[in-house]
């Protein structure tokens, strides 16, 4: 994400008027801070705050992925703890969370925020005709149409990710961890 200037201070001024965010309350100094104000417009505590952030960050996650990564936000002590959390973000009017479908091939199933809108997730078992259809040499044109649209959301997602990395190691040069 390469954002100048004035798209961060339109994002600001947009999450200032939706009053997510605002000018933060205990800063001083030369330079004009900003806070969140998340847990204050839902009325969240720590633990569903952390959930949030976090499924916010870095998209669908198991309750142990979640357990785990939040630990700097809110200290869960198991997975119990996790889930109920969980719960009551999916029991909100209207509801701030969701159970994905469990994927094949896996163990647990993933949960995912819906603060931007319902999830779709990308139907794996519909898609594995075609890889069994490519391996034995009968390509359709539709076939191929999709391998070539999975190869650019591969490197669009390869781009992404080292896009955060540096987005990651600039937030922690900026706050010294």
């Amino acid at each position: 994400m390469n954002l100048d200037e004035e798209a961060v201070r339109q994002a600001l001024h947009g999450l200032e008027d939706l009053h997510l965010a605002g000018r933060a309350r205990s800063a001083d100094g030369r330079v004009t801070k900003y806070e969140h104000w998340l847990g204050e417009a839902f009325n969240f505590n720590r633990a569903e705050t952390a959930l949030i952030c976090v499924l916010l960050l870095r998209g669908p996650q198991t309750p142990g992925e979640l357990r785990g990564r939040t630990e700097r936000l809110h200290r869960f002590d198991e997975i119990g703890e996790v889930l109920a959390a969980l719960q009551k973000l999916m029991e909100r009017e209207p509801s701030l969370a969701a159970i994905l479908p469990r994927q094949p091939g896996t163990k647990e199933s993933r949960y995912a925020h819906l603060l931007s809108g319902g999830v779709d997730s990308f139907p794996i078992a519909a898609a594995e005709p075609a890889f069994a259809r490519r391996e034995a040499g009968t390509i359709s044109e539709q076939d191929a149409n999709h391998a070539e649209r999975i190869a650019q959301l591969e490197a669009t997602v390869a781009e992404l990710r080292q896009e955060v990395t540096i987005l990651r190691q600039k937030i922690d040069d900026l706050f010294g961890d």
